[in-house]
């Protein structure tokens, strides 16, 4: 029986965690559960688990992480936290030998050479939560010496069809009313300006070490075909299901075995319905442009666009913006910084602080 860490377990994908190892007893125990500052839920949780440890980031500090994925009784870290801050619980867990269950996906987008290195040093294995990046895993299966591209998909967010204008005046109820998943605040505003699309396609480059140039994302609005892959012959393959986080999430917990559950809603394609494919707006979404040029520039340039993009988020978030200054924030703050190689933890620290002051300043 595996012992799991929670990191971020009041969050929605923690949430879904915690459901999907209610099905799974048999397999896997709680070991540690900790929380950024929702102290409510998590005694709950606390109540209802009974793990061995706890932490709330708000009491604490962000110190419960380290100390969560570090337990000798644990061997796979669930990381659902949020943002940057999650980055070093990921390195830790890696370090330590551990299974990392990546939800976390600036983890990869701030530090995608300090991660895998730490795997690499401390035999730590990385396995992606993202319905996309668990789609291109379940399709490659071993074939990566063969892959010649990846697409991964995109719902297109609540604004897939307004107009430039619309979108940039929209509210936060209708940023965060998406058509196809419940996530957190944070996240679902990422989906409807497409940040969080542009964090997937670095994060692909650092799992599968494919160019930004075989990455391509398109726009499925069904949320069915989460990603397609491409081999060398011509073949595609795709991943298909419900929009549902619990095959991703056990399938990073079990991986590269399959287990039967319950949970998982049996695929129908007639229910499905017609599936469409349509090509990204980048002249309106333009954080999606914005954070794939980082990925390209490299070095810190992703820790900064990281940075600008939860700045500015969490001021729409607050009122304090439109929708449509989120991606100025970020433009403004990429034209006026220069990466340097992400060579260590300093360095990246240093890009995330200099990138907030630049945004902070930028919103005026």
């Amino acid at each position: 029986m595996q012992g799991i860490a929670v990191l971020g377990s009041t969050g929605s994908i923690g949430t879904t965690t915690l459901d999907v190892l209610r099905r799974h007893r048999d397999r896997f125990r709680l070991a540690a559960i900790t929380a950024g500052s929702n102290a409510a839920l998590l005694a709950e949780q606390v109540a209802a688990w009974r793990p061995p440890f706890s932490g709330l980031v708000s009491d604490v500090g962000p110190a419960c992480l380290i100390e969560a994925v570090l337990r000798p009784d644990v061997d796979i870290v669930v990381n659902a936290v949020v943002g940057f801050a999650g980055l070093e619980a990921t390195l830790a867990a890696l370090r330590a030998g551990k299974r990392v269950a990546l939800a976390n996906k600036e983890s990869l987008v701030v530090a995608g050479d300090l991660v895998r290195a730490a795997a690499r040093e401390g035999g730590g294995e990385l396995v992606p939560v993202d319905s996309e990046h668990s789609g291109v895993l379940q399709c490659v299966a071993g074939r990566e010496a063969a892959l010649r591209r990846l697409i991964l998909t995109a719902s297109g967010g609540p604004f897939r069809e307004w107009e430039a204008e619309r979108v940039g005046a929209a509210t936060v109820a209708e940023a965060l009313n998406h058509p196809t998943w419940r996530m957190g605040s944070k996240i679902t505003v990422d989906s409807a300006t497409l940040a969080n699309k542009a964090m997937e396609v670095i994060e692909a480059h650092h799992l599968f070490g494919l160019p930004y140039d075989r990455i391509e994302v398109v726009v499925h609005p069904q949320s069915i075909v989460h990603a397609l892959v491409e081999f060398a012959d011509g073949s595609v393959l795709g991943q298909f299901g419900f929009p549902s986080m619990e095959l991703p999430i056990l399938y990073a917990m079990t991986h590269p075995e399959r287990v039967s559950d319950s949970g998982v809603r049996p695929f129908d394609p007639v229910a499905s319905g017609p599936l469409t494919f349509e090509p990204l707006r980048g002249d309106v979404f333009r954080a999606f442009r914005a954070g794939v040029e980082a990925g390209r520039a490299g070095g810190t340039a992703p820790a900064a666009f990281n940075a600008a993009n939860e700045v500015a988020v969490g001021a729409f978030l607050a009122g304090r913006i439109a929708f449509g200054r989120i991606s100025e924030v970020i433009e403004g703050t990429l034209d006026r910084y220069t990466p340097v190689p992400a060579s260590s933890i300093e360095a990246v620290r240093a890009a995330d602080a200099g990138a907030r002051t630049e945004a902070e300043r930028l919103l005026g």
